[in-house]
C-alpha cells in the first residue's frame, strides 16, 4: 500500500475515533447536565451544582469520552496537518446534530440542516486532499 493511502487511511479512522468520542462525550455531558438542571450562579448555587456534577456517573462518561477524544485529535495532529484535521473533524457537527435530534429530541430547523449539508460538502472536499502536506524529516519517521 503507498505511504500516501496509509496515511489518509489511518488519518481517517483517527478523526472518525475523535468524532465519535467527542460526539458520545458532549452528548452524555448534555443528558448529564439536563439532569443537574440549570446552575445558579451564587456561591451555594455553584457548591450545590458542583457536588451534584461530581456525582452524576454521566458527568464521568461523557469527561471519559472527551478524554478519548483528546487522544486521538493528539495522534492524529502528530502526523496529519491542522488544515485537514479540523475541517475533516467538522463532520462531528453533522452527526451532533443528527443525535441532537433523535436522542435528545431537538427540532432543527430547515435553514440549520442546510448549513449541516453545507458543512458536510466541505469535509468532502477537504477530505479529498492530501492529509499532510509538509515533509519533514520527523515527520517522515513518524509515518
Amino acid at each position: 500500500m503507498p505511504s500516501e493511502r496509509k496515511l489518509r487511511i489511518k488519518t481517517l479512522v483517527m478523526v472518525f475515533a475523535l468524532v465519535i468520542c467527542a460526539n458520545i462525550g458532549d452528548l452524555t455531558l448534555k443528558s448529564g447536565m439536563m439532569e443537574i438542571g440549570a446552575v445558579d450562579l451564587t456561591a451555594a448555587g455553584l457548591a450545590h451544582s458542583l457536588w451534584l456534577t461530581v456525582t452524576n456517573a454521566k458527568i464521568w462518561i461523557g469527561i471519559f469520552f472527551l478524554l478519548g477524544f483528546m487522544a486521538s485529535y493528539m495522534t492524529v495532529l502528530s502526523w496529519a496537518d491542522y488544515s485537514y484535521v479540523m475541517p475533516v473533524g467538522a463532520f462531528g457537527y453533522a452527526m451532533l446534530t443528527l443525535f441532537a435530534v433523535v436522542i435528545l429530541h431537538e427540532h432543527v430547523s430547515t435553514r440549520r440542516w442546510i448549513g449541516v449539508l453545507v458543512v458536510c460538502f466541505g469535509v468532502l472536499l477537504v477530505g479529498m486532499t492530501r492529509p499532510r502536506t509538509t515533509e519533514t524529516e520527523t515527520l517522515d519517521k513518524a509515518a
